[in-house]
């Protein structure tokens, strides 16, 4: 039996910019005992945010944006993936695949019976989350994309893609506050080491070091054939509403990436370019967050 390890809540006290309370599920089906951790605030009936993170951060990534979304009306739901803040993180790093996160996603979405959603992505809540309306579409209605991708296995990856996933690889005990630090240097001591707080070593980080070996390569990859399936969905299915913010800096998945994927989205209006935000555009979400609801007004 694969070990779960748990980080304990002593390890969350005093976050700065977090005054929210966690909630938790570990029933859904197929991860029965797993448990997945979410903020959940804001009117039951209201409209939904649902608000999904990458690597390597957790929905901490969000504090700055999501007291705009609840300001406005909103209901927020902001999960932490398996292997992240403060979700259960199976030991064995080969339980990270790129269907046991979806599937996780979609199990989550249903569980909590979500609707009206306008589905709120970056890195790799991107590559996930771009999936998701397959399954339901009805329920989704909005989406707000920041910096990510929809990889698909018959477009070579980027550049800064694969040179970040050469570093990731040589790096199994990730300095994630140190990156993060690194990336956003507007970011406080404290809040750096927010995004350590979930891993007391590098056994908890197998989420963190999966990652990027998990995007799909190839057209044979896993995951590779739901992402054209979903490319297909953005381009000529998707009905809703559209916003995309682009993060000039990040040298990853910035404005080329942003503009390949912008050809993807059916009815997608000129993205909003924000010239001194990074990868993680979220940690700019004072700047970001009202101009991207202003936009979807």
């Amino acid at each position: 039996m694969t070990e779960i390890l748990k980080t304990q809540p002593e390890h969350f006290a005093d976050l700065p910019g977090w005054p929210w309370q966690a909630h938790s599920r570990d029933d859904l089906p197929g991860y029965s005992g797993l448990a997945m951790s979410y903020l959940d605030e804001g009117p039951a009936t209201a409209p939904v945010f649902l608000c999904l993170h990458g690597q390597p951060t957790w929905s901490y990534l969000y504090r700055r944006m999501i007291p705009h979304f609840l300001a406005a009306g909103e209901r927020v739901v902001a999960p932490d993936l398996y292997g992240f803040g403060r979700s259960d993180k199976p030991a064995d790093d080969a339980i990270y695949t790129f269907d046991f996160h979806r599937d996780s996603l979609v199990a989550l979405v249903r569980a909590l019976d979500l609707n009206d959603v306008t589905l709120v992505v970056q890195d790799w809540g991107g590559l996930l989350g771009l999936t998701l309306p397959l399954e339901s579409p009805g329920r989704f209605s909005r989406l707000i994309v920041m910096n990510t991708a929809l990889p698909t296995g018959d477009v070579p990856l980027p550049k800064g893609f694969l040179d970040w996933r050469a570093f990731s690889n040589s790096q199994p005990d990730l300095a994630v506050g140190r990156l993060l630090k690194r990336a956003c240097p507007h970011l406080s001591a404290a809040e750096a080491a927010a995004y350590d707080a979930p891993y007391p070593d590098a056994r908890y980080k197998g989420g963190v070091r999966r990652f990027p070996n998990l995007v799909p390569e190839f057209v044979d990859s896993p995951g590779a054939a739901i992402g054209r399936a979903a490319r297909d969905f953005w381009r000529h299915e998707w009905r809703g509403q559209s916003v995309m913010a682009i993060g000039m800096t990040d040298p990853v998945l910035g404005l080329p990436a942003m503009r390949a994927l912008h050809q993807d989205i059916r009815g997608c209006p000129p993205p909003l370019e924000f010239a001194e935000v990074g990868h993680f555009v979220q940690e700019w979400g004072d700047q970001v967050a009202p101009m991207v609801l202003a936009a979807l007004a």
